[in-house]
């Protein structure tokens, strides 16, 4: 096998980032997507010249015409297809968030060593030059000992019609943007936190549609994060450490976006601008996942780091429910 080829298991609107990214990445093709009728299906095949479209998510799964599969369903149904897309032989690259329970993850993860497909969490950014340069300067002690983390991802609907406003389907701020802010919290920290501390507005909706949380580590470090379904876009990182500080503009999203700046406030000294390698936002997930199939190296994101980003995600939603610390 020189090329993966791949299938999309659904027709969701996040596809047209990932759909770039296969066709610009040197070993993937895409060759299918699979919708809940065949119309939908060759509807959107015809828009994005996809070669083959069909009628159902397990007829694309138990043809022999995809390898891997990019799950981009809502978060209710993460789990249940990625087993089922295991199950049938396909390697997995699974939306965030992962799941919505631990059980559900530790079946995914218990599937994946069973069946011996690949099985990712699709956290773009954490393959972005960005993001590795931010993590080299931490461990590399650039900024001397870290403090704090801070995290902040807000936007706002066009309109209320929106997928992640449905309780039953894994709706919240936490869940949807929530999230990343945990994940790079949990990559500079190198781990999960210790206790958790969070605090949520529940909208008309019955999801959370503003959500802050602090998460506290060992050796006093802290990690704050906040979310917003309610404000206009805003999205931002800021590092701090002994011996300086890091920010980043665009921590979670494309240069196409706007402008990325990285930035480096040292203890001592003037403001240093970090030069950062531009790279289409989703072809390092693509291209870490052709590594793994084809070269048999481990994922760059492990499933253990996936686990706790849910385990966190659950434990500041038991702590908003119950106005308690939550100890992990």
């Amino acid at each position: 096998m020189s090329k993966i080829r791949w299938g999309l298991l659904s027709t969701a609107n996040i596809n047209r980032r990932l759909i770039p990214a296969i066709r610009a990445s040197a070993r993937g093709e895409l060759v299918a997507v699979a919708s809940r009728s065949q119309a939908s299906a060759q509807a959107y095949a015809d828009q994005w010249g996809i070669p083959q479209a069909f009628s159902s998510y397990e007829a694309m799964l138990a043809s022999d015409a995809v390898d891997a599969v990019y799950i981009s369903l809502p978060n209710h149904l993460h789990a249940e297809w990625s087993i089922k897309a295991m199950q049938q032989g396909k390697h997995v690259l699974c939306e965030k968030p992962f799941a919505l329970t631990l059980a559900e993850v530790d079946e995914m993860i218990a599937v994946s060593k069973q069946t011996g497909r690949i099985l990712t969490e699709a956290f773009m950014y954490r393959h972005h030059p960005q993001t590795k340069i931010a993590g080299e300067m931490v461990q590399n002690g650039r900024l001397g000992r870290i403090t704090v983390v801070r995290g902040v991802f807000n936007f706002a609907f066009d309109t209320r019609e929106n997928i992640r406003l449905v309780p039953e389907w894994g709706g919240g701020g936490l869940w949807d943007v929530g999230v990343y802010p945990i994940s790079m919290a949990q990559y500079i920290m190198g781990g999960p936190p210790q206790q958790v501390f969070g605090n949520q507005w529940i909208g008309e909706s019955g999801v959370d549609e503003v959500f802050s949380g602090q998460m506290t580590y060992a050796d006093d470090k802290v990690a704050q994060i906040s979310c917003s379904f309610c404000t206009p876009f805003h999205t931002f990182v800021e590092i701090l450490g002994t011996e300086g500080r890091l920010t980043m503009n665009r921590p979670f999203i494309g240069h196409n976006d706007g402008e990325r700046q990285l930035m480096f406030y040292p203890k001592d000294g003037e403001p240093e601008e970090i030069a950062v390698p531009e790279k289409e936002l989703y072809l390092g997930e693509v291209e870490d996942m052709h590594a793994v199939i084809l070269d048999g190296r481990s994922p760059y994101l492990s499933l253990a780091e996936t686990r706790n980003h849910v385990k966190t995600v659950l434990a500041l939603y038991q702590s908003a429910q119950t106005g308690q610390i939550v100890t992990l």
